[in-house]
């Protein structure tokens, strides 16, 4: 039997790819920003793709299913956006609650930014697991490193987890770690496609995983890899992060390369075949926003493994029920 989730504020996929590697079939993604519903539809097309405020989003039609997972907004935790918290209108956790509250899913899967972990949101983050155990969910936080999942960069990131209360206890963190490849052993194919004649030797000078990828925000200006602190990280990598390349360097050229979009979601751990609708600018935005794949997947295996598991001790209950009353 198979596994159903509602994403929300789905952005690119980053999730969804991952959720869907662990076995769980979308049956619904909500998105307010075109260029990212286009992305999804384009790689998707079977995916059914809510172009729409979730503040408005009805789910009641999704009654019952095993999964509610996304990743809500980040700028009212995070320190660029001024960490408002409930009092900036772009929180979207009391959205989440309503939908979890119209239809009881087994289990929710958040991701955010690692400032919600903060003590000044100690009591916000108190007040969503108070309000799940009404609900009868038990919620936990877990700050986990993409680099620990085998993604090419630290990428820190706060996932919740709550599942029903009859199944929590089947549920564990992933804790296998894989050892990320760095940057230039992540990279080479793609920066010598064009037989750069100094790509062996940058290779060796990006032998470390990135800094964390930046430059989602809609207010940021064009797609670059961040401001100074995170430029000067890729200059020690060999890389110019004042800008995002169209295309690879040249057999003879000489300097930094940037990195090109596609080079971007590799290090994200979004795989190559997977398409990203609009211009540069809107691309690397989708790209820069994406929750790594392979820590989604990670976390969407053990989600399914306590729903699996709780599956199975109802099916061996009712088998004992049958034999007794045989």
């Amino acid at each position: 039997m198979g596994l159903f989730s509602l994403e929300l504020c789905a952005g690119a996929g980053g999730q969804a790819i991952g959720l869907e590697q662990a076995g769980f079939e979308h049956v619904g993604l909500v998105e307010n920003d075109p260029h990212a519903c286009n992305t999804l539809r384009l790689n998707r097309p079977n995916w059914r793709v809510f172009e729409e405020d979730l503040n408005h989003f009805d789910a009641r039609p999704f009654k019952g299913i095993d999964l509610v997972a996304g990743g809500l907004p980040c700028p009212p935790f995070s320190i660029a956006g001024k960490q408002l918290g409930k009092d900036d209108e772009r929180d979207l956790f009391p959205a989440m609650l309503r939908i979890v509250d119209e239809i009881r899913p087994k289990a929710i899967m958040i991701e955010n930014v690692r400032g919600l972990l903060g003590k000044q949101f100690t009591d916000y983050r108190i007040g969503i697991e108070g309000r799940l155990a009404q609900l009868g969910y038990a919620a936990d936080w877990r700050l986990l490193n993409a680099s620990d999942f085998g993604v090419s960069q630290l990428r820190p990131r706060v996932v919740m987890i709550a599942i029903r209360k009859d199944m929590a206890s089947n549920f564990a963190w992933p804790s296998k770690t894989v050892k990320p490849k760095t940057v230039g052993q992540r990279l080479i194919d793609l920066m010598s496609v064009h037989g750069w004649k100094h790509a062996l030797r940058w290779k060796d000078q990006a032998g470390r995983i990135a800094p964390t990828i930046v430059g989602g925000s809609k207010k940021h200006g064009g797609p670059d890899l961040g401001p100074t602190r995170a430029r000067q990280a890729w200059a020690e990598l060999g890389v110019d992060g004042k800008g995002v390349a169209d295309d690879a360097p040249e057999l003879e050229f000489e300097g930094m390369p940037r990195l090109t979009t596609r080079m971007v979601a590799r290090i994200q751990g979004i795989p190559d075949e997977w398409e990203f609708s609009g211009r540069k600018t809107a691309a690397y935005r989708q790209v820069g926003n994406a929750f790594p794949p392979p820590v989604a997947g990670s976390v969407g295996i053990q989600i399914a493994e306590a729903i699996a598991q709780t599956n199975s001790s109802l099916d061996a209950v009712g088998a004992r029920w049958v034999m007794a009353n045989a």
